[in-house]
């Protein structure tokens, strides 16, 4: 049965909203009586991935390691959601190999030049002035999915928009399997 619960991969620049819909649809999804657990790209290279840098080795080794948590904790029982930029069609497609059924890849829609607007970190700024190479975006390059399983454009929709469609989404899904 648990094989049968979502992994959601948000996927996005820096800056694009990952995160604050992340946070949304877990506590949503919470509300609804289902157990969640949120992977952050930041969070995770604080603790489990700290010995990676930023080349596209180490971020295929960034998506890997979290691709397998992630497959762990949905299989223990959760709703795992993601929120990782995974820059490249191919770490996409590793992520979607390891953790197989249930795989929903979302695409945190989001012109750069918002994103950078948006910059509560400063990390833009820091990599246009030069202070950080291979910045995605910026100095490293950033391959929009595809065809993502949802398309989220966080210049029209809010938050609360974006989150609404990742539900409808789950429920199709879960009325068609």
């Amino acid at each position: 049965m648990s094989a049968s619960l979502p992994v959601i991969w948000l996927t996005g620049l820096s800056g694009s909203g990952k995160t604050t819909i992340a946070k949304g649809l877990s506590q949503r999804l919470q509300q609804q009586g289902l157990r969640t657990a949120h992977l952050d790209g930041d969070t995770l290279r604080e603790g489990l991935n700290n010995d990676l840098g930023f080349s596209d080795d180490d971020r295929m080794e960034n998506v890997r390691r979290a691709a397998h948590v992630a497959r762990i904790m949905r299989n223990g029982g959760a709703v795992v959601i993601c929120s990782l930029i995974s820059p490249l069609e191919s770490m996409r497609q590793l992520a979607r190999g390891i953790i197989g059924e249930g795989f929903i890849e979302v695409y945190v829609n989001c012109p750069i030049e918002v994103c950078m607007q948006r910059d509560v970190k400063g990390l833009y700024a820091k990599a246009t002035a030069g202070h950080i190479d291979d910045f995605t975006g910026i100095g490293s390059e950033y391959e929009p999915p595809l065809e993502p399983d949802i398309d989220l454009n966080t210049v029209e929709m809010s938050v609360g928009e974006c989150v609404a469609r990742i539900e409808q989404a789950l429920s199709n899904r879960t009325a068609h399997s």
